[in-house]
């Protein structure tokens, strides 16, 4: 699989980098924490990392003011398994290179996405980036074959915490899985084995041999 640079042009519609951000504090910060021996985990917010001084940067310049959590997504991991959305731009920052897999919502046809259409993205180590609203996205790659990766995830306060109550009204409503989270899940991924809507389809990715 072809990975490109979040440098380049193909990373357009996807999202951007942010300029203006000293990264370094939060970066020290996310190495504290040890890597799980397998798999992967995630938090969505991690009190060490919103002590950092980065935190109020994020939630007063890159969301415009608003409340945001900033947690992370650690481990090992180099497969697709599913793609979310949000209904906002997510902001990641890695304590090294990582790799990021991403498709378009408007690629959703019938509630299903061809996994051919996925594109993979490399992001330097501290750089932060966009990933837009409209744009599917996962766990993330590490970029080498034996580093792993952490990943700092900023949303808004309250993404993927507890599953929402509200009956559903419409298709869509059924791939919610947390609060703000749309869930398309390969039939491979333990996800789908838990129920999650089954809403990729073909080669279930991995980019072991690309890294």
């Amino acid at each position: 699989m072809k990975i490109y640079s979040v440098y380049d042009s193909e990373f357009k519609p996807y999202g951007q980098v942010l300029g203006g951000y000293d990264t370094t504090c939060l970066v020290n910060a996310m190495k504290t924490i040890p890597l799980p021996e397998e798999g992967t985990a995630y938090e969505p917010s991690i009190p060490v990392l919103e002590a950092t001084c980065v935190y109020g940067d994020f939630q007063n310049n890159a969301y415009g003011g608003m409340p945001v959590q900033l947690g992370m997504c650690w481990g090992h991991n180099t497969k697709l398994n599913c793609l979310e959305y949000h209904r906002d731009s997510e902001v990641n920052v890695g304590d090294t290179d990582f790799i990021l897999l991403l498709a378009k919502q408007g690629e959703i046809n019938d509630g299903v996405l061809d996994t051919s259409v996925v594109k993979a993205f490399k992001v330097p180590a501290g750089v932060p980036v966009e990933v837009y609203a409209t744009s599917l996205h996962y766990a993330p790659c590490q970029a080498t074959k034996d580093s792993g990766f952490r990943v700092a995830v900023v949303l808004p306060r309250g993404t993927n915490t507890g599953v929402p109550g509200a009956k559903p009204k419409n298709e869509e409503d059924k791939w919610l899985t947390a609060r703000n989270k749309w869930l398309l899940a390969h039939p491979e991924s333990s996800e789908a084995s838990q129920g999650a809507h089954i809403g990729l389809s073909g080669v279930n990715i991995d980019i072991a041999a690309d890294i």
